[in-house]
């Protein structure tokens, strides 16, 4: 059985959201002075060096379980290094907010994957939930995957973003079903990982980075130490905690930051049908999640 979620829990949830809600505008600044992989590369890099420092200040031992290793390196694969990549990829020819938006699919899969594979059964009222928030990321991404003839990179763009919400659903689950693991440990491994896989792609296909100033060194700094190492740390704990369910309410605010942060700082546009998929993939969110709101409600 999932543990009744605490305060600390509902506290890492809002930070995670205004966390996460702003990357989306950080990584759009970071791409106008490096690549894709060179962004998604930098924030594992410098989000595991963090993490081993801290792990290694701590003196925290290395999990000697091979389940463990094997669990951390799929979470890897799922929670930095494929998602990481996607995005940084799909920003360079979406705005900041779509990204962000497409996040708050995540519940999408997560809710069918932890009935299917962990311990979090999805009853009727959650389905229904599920199926208004597909709706939602349809209205979402429909248009450019029509005209896909015409913007073949919006539209490829667009898909990546929702393939970045389903990796990190897959990340979820295995982070729920991994052994007992200190968070800090996990968070380490996961980042490592991604870091092992995308730093040899970034020196393949971009080279070896140099700074070009300003803002974007600052973006690949700030993506490496906050929302990937400590974000990292933070999620984990959650999910490990209060499960990978509890987790996704962190979308509910995710889209709106990302919308905010983009519109207000970058100046993006925010068509209509944004704010259409936004309120069916919180409508969907809201009713699948309904009894965790009242939890909250009720503090």
């Amino acid at each position: 059985m999932t543990a009744r979620p605490t305060l600390e829990n509902w506290m890492s949830i809002l930070a995670l959201g205004f966390i996460w809600g702003g990357t989306f505008m950080v990584v759009s600044v970071a791409l106008r002075g490096y690549g894709p992989v060179t962004v998604a590369a930098a924030r594992t890099g410098l989000g595991a060096l963090a993490m081993l420092s801290l792990m290694l200040l701590l003196r925290r031992r290395w999990p000697r379980d091979r389940m463990v290793w094997v669990y951390g390196v799929l979470t890897g694969i799922t929670t930095s290094a494929l998602p990481f990549f996607l995005l940084s990829w799909g920003q360079q020819y979406v705005p900041s907010a779509f990204a962000g938006i497409s996040m708050a699919a995540l519940p999408l899969f997560v809710l069918p994957l932890a009935h299917l594979f962990s311990d979090e059964p999805l009853s009727a009222r959650k389905a229904l939930g599920v199926t208004l928030g597909f709706i939602g990321a349809l209205v979402l991404i429909g248009p450019g995957v029509l005209q896909i003839a015409e913007d073949r990179f919006e539209a490829l763009g667009q898909i990546a973003c929702v393939l970045a919400a389903f990796s990190y659903a897959t990340g979820s689950i295995l982070t729920r079903r991994c052994p007992p693991v200190n968070a800090i440990t996990l968070a380490t491994i996961t980042l490592g990982v991604g870091a092992v896989i995308l730093v040899p792609l970034m020196l393949i296909f971009e080279g070896l980075p140099r700074p070009v100033g300003g803002l974007p060194d600052l973006s690949i700094i700030f993506l490496g130490l906050i929302p990937t190492a400590l974000a990292a740390l933070i999620r984990v704990r959650v999910v490990q905690t209060a499960g990978s369910v509890f987790m996704t309410l962190v979308n509910y605010q995710v889209p709106v930051w990302s919308m905010v942060f983009g519109a207000a700082l970058l100046g993006e546009e925010l068509p209509l049908r944004f704010f259409a998929a936004l309120a069916l993939i919180l409508l969907g969110l809201a009713i699948s999640q309904v009894r965790q709101v009242g939890a909250l409600l009720r503090a």
